[in-house]
């Protein structure tokens, strides 16, 4: 049975050679290398070698040389299938069905790889001429050199609204390119209902974002005019291109991150270019969300530490804690994060530019552990002046080390958190391990102990938490179907797209918050990418603006099967007759709703995890915690999974 070959590349991408190696065999670093005993034969001397840059092992001795996969199968009596099957679900990814179709979809993203490279062959030739002018111009002044432009492929997408919007699809038409693959490609836009198809980058700097292997699978664009409805516009979701499994730059940073034993995930394109420029080339970044959990992976692929690194100021410091959140369910032993704050008003390309390397290596040399931020996210909260207030820092405290599925990394941040509260309380520990004073209860009795008993499991809040900029939810708001629970993640899904379908003018204030919700459903997240697309677009935009130009996008039968769907769960905030202030509400509070039972699924997948690889009783009581956490979810009296009368 074959596997597309980019499934097979995405594979091993995802799994490093040594993790699965050094289960058998102990390894032991050399330079680029592993190195051990071999597991074929009976030797004194290690002959084995392990490379994790060029995914391979290699046995002297025996003369055995292969992948993951083969190592799979040829240490424990695998199959080939079976071994794919379990490094898929090591690694997270769904195993493709194989049915005669496969040929052909993998036939056709070859294909549109082939699309991708002649529009960047195109855009680079723009900016080099003379409508190129003002693109080059723009580089110039943020610093840029030659060389880099080069090196980074930056090109030019010329156009503009004013009947030019056609420049690159009449250049792919005359490489033979069907007006189909441009749309498949996320080029043009257009569609049935729409005359005629355009381009989707006109009048911007563009960027290529390229796969792992160095393939252009989608674009980034900044445009050049102060007027543009959007200052940044990437491809949108492709069969070649999912956002949340992709960072800019990996490609080129591999190497550079392996030699350095470290890897730097910045905000965005411009960050990445100038910290390169100034001899950090190990940086890469998301693509206009926060980092995912796929994401997160592909990062310890790269170093067991990467610094993630944020703007100083508040808005920085929330995307930190929410990275902290992400996080917390996914440590294993030797991986974790750390984090780097930037001065408050600069960015990494100003900070390099300004005042030199230096001082960006200053940044990256104080970057804090994840258990700090941990810590300063949980006691920047509040102040804990009060028995009440002091049981609820470690209620919240407990809860998230409570997340942290590896039974090894908890006890850890248990024991480590639990002595930061003590020290914060002025509490005195007794010889022997008891406490005196205060608050609370216990200690450990063993050191293989859970470190906090009876707390609940992912805490809540998210990107909300703490802000506090929506005001409560109203006593209507609260016997609605938020109060009631909204039945299922698919329904919360239905919610939260609908309201932003019938109230787009939110979009001003949480686009980022909405592009960047993990959505299960292919049709909503779909939709949802539509809306924020047209928004970019046409704004202002109102919702019989929006529908009619979903309707131009063929897209109109999926934007009643929604309505359709929304009209069964029945709340009222979602509709288009609510007031913009009651529709504000019900998204912020469904999105802490959401946020949570997302957490809670992740906790449980790594529950799930933890418990196929040491099958105790404690991750037994744990999985089952999480699952009833799950169950109550939405049955909660407050709005964000807590007792709250607000």
């Amino acid at each position: 049975m074959s596997f597309p070959k980019h499934f097979l590349d995405e594979l091993k991408a995802r799994i490093r050679v040594s993790e699965v190696v050094g289960r058998k065999v102990k390894l032991t670093r050399r330079g680029r290398e592993f190195v051990g005993l071999s597991p074929f034969t009976n030797e004194k001397s290690p002959s084995f070698t392990v490379n994790d840059d060029k995914q391979f092992y290699h046995c002297f001795s025996s003369g055995e040389h292969g992948d993951v996969i083969k190592f799979l199968e040829k240490t424990e009596n695998l199959s080939f299938m079976e071994a794919v099957e379990r490094l898929a679900g090591e690694a997270g990814m769904e195993v493709p069905k194989q049915d005669p179709r496969a040929a052909e979809r993998e036939r056709k993203s070859a294909s549109l790889i082939d699309v991708m490279e002649m529009a960047q062959g195109f855009f680079r030739r723009k900016l080099k001429e003379g409508a190129g002018a003002e693109a080059m111009a723009y580089l110039k002044r943020r610093g840029m050199k030659d060389e880099i432009i080069e090196r980074f492929g930056m090109g030019y997408a010329p156009g503009d609204d004013r009947g030019d919007r056609h420049q690159l699809m009449n250049y792919l038409k005359g490489k033979g390119v069907e007006i189909g693959q441009m749309i498949e490609a996320g080029l043009i836009i257009g569609g049935e209902d729409i005359k005629e198809p355009y381009d989707r980058f006109r009048n911007r700097v563009m960027f290529p974002i390229a796969d792992g292997r160095g393939r252009v699978i989608a674009f980034g664009g900044r445009a050049l005019s102060p007027d543009a409805k959007a200052k940044y516009l990437n491809s949108p979701e492709t069969p070649l291109f999912h956002k949340g499994h992709v960072l800019y730059n990996l490609d080129k940073a591999r190497k550079p991150a392996y030699d350095k034993a470290t890897v730097l995930a910045v905000e965005g394109y411009m960050d990445v270019i100038g910290l390169a420029q100034g001899g950090f080339d190990y940086a890469v970044a998301p693509l206009g969300t926060a980092l995912t959990e796929d994401q997160i992976a592909l990062l310890w692929r790269l170093a067991p530490e990467p610094i993630l690194c944020f703007d100083g100021d508040k808005a920085g410091l929330r995307a930190a804690f929410k990275a902290v959140e992400r996080s917390l369910p996914l440590l294993k032993p030797g991986h974790s994060l750390r984090f780097a704050l930037l001065p408050e008003g600069k960015d990494p390309d100003d900070l390099v530019r300004e005042e030199g390397p230096e001082a960006m290596q200053k940044v990256l040399d104080e970057a804090k552990p994840l258990a700090d931020m941990l810590w300063e996210k949980e006691v920047s909260a509040g102040e804990w002046t009060t028995p009440e207030r002091r049981a609820k820092l470690e209620a919240d405290i407990e809860a998230a080390v409570n997340a942290i599925a590896d039974p090894k990394v908890r006890s850890y941040y248990g024991q480590d958190l639990r002595a930061r509260l003590n020290k914060l309380f002025g509490v005195q520990e007794r010889r022997g391990g008891a406490r005196q004073g205060g608050y609370g209860g216990g200690g450990y009795r063993n050191r293989n102990q859970a470190p906090w008993r009876g707390g609940r499991p992912g805490g809540g809040g998210g990107v909300f938490r703490r802000d506090n900029f929506i005001p409560p939810a109203s006593p209507q708001l609260k016997q609605s179907v938020l109060g009631k629970g909204s039945g299922n993640g698919e329904g919360r899904e239905v919610l939260l797209v609908w309201t932003m379908a019938n109230h787009p003018d939110l979009l001003d204030e949480y686009c980022e918050v909405f592009s960047g919700l993990p959505l299960a459903s292919a049709e909503l997240d779909r939709l949802r990418n539509e809306i924020i697309d047209i928004a970019a677009l046409h704004a202002p935009l109102e919702r019989d603006g929006l529908k009619n130009h979903l309707e131009d996008r063929n897209l109109g039968d999926l934007f009643r099967r929604l309505e359709g769907r929304a009209k069964k769960i029945g709340a009222r905030f979602a509709g288009p007759e609510a007031m913009t202030d009651e529709a504000e509400r019900g998204f912020v509070h469904l999105i802490r709703r959401h946020e949570r039972a997302v957490n809670l699924e992740a906790e449980l997948k790594a529950a799930e995890r933890a418990l196929a690889e040491e099958m105790t009783e404690a991750n037994w009581a744990r999985l089952r915690e999480i699952h009833l956490q799950l169950e109550r979810s939405d049955m909660t009296d407050g709005l964000d999974g807590t007792n709250s009368t607000d």
